[in-house]
């Protein structure tokens, strides 16, 4: 009985854990930290093949996408994610210096959670991954 308790708290107390890919290694460090800081498991991977290969084992709660990444796009991975139906359900957002109106679009079309255009506040990204995760 102590025990069943126990792992109670621990799944109610679970971390959410947090994909981060992006090509630049400088912008994957701060985003982590920033995201450690709000208390998630931070993964991260440097292109869009390994991104995918790490969505696939390890089914985080979010993925972090850039757009422009070696191997696939932001948006390919976000594609692959939202038509696999056992990984549908996880929630991406595209994080790119892509700001314009089609570069939106097509985050939409992908089928992406949300969408931020660099530069960005860290403060905000929180502000966005605490929102996002809230409704899981």
């Amino acid at each position: 009985m102590f025990l069943q308790g126990l792992k109670e708290i621990e799944r109610e107390n679970r971390l959410k854990k947090i994909l981060v890919a992006d090509d630049e290694k400088s912008l994957r460090m701060l985003i982590s930290g920033t995201l450690e800081i709000g208390n998630f498991l931070v993964a991260e991977a440097d292109n869009g093949q390994d991104a995918w290969k790490m969505v696939s084992e390890e089914k985080p709660d979010l993925v972090i996408l850039d757009v422009m990444m070696p191997g696939m796009t932001g948006y390919q991975v976000c594609q692959l994610i939202k038509s696999n139906q056992e990984l549908q359900k996880i929630k991406v957002i595209i994080l790119t210096a892509k700001g314009q109106q089609a570069d939106k679009e097509a985050a939409l079309e992908a089928r992406a959670d949300y969408y931020i255009a660099k530069p960005f506040s860290p403060a905000q990204l929180l502000s966005v991954v605490e929102d996002i995760l809230g409704e899981q």
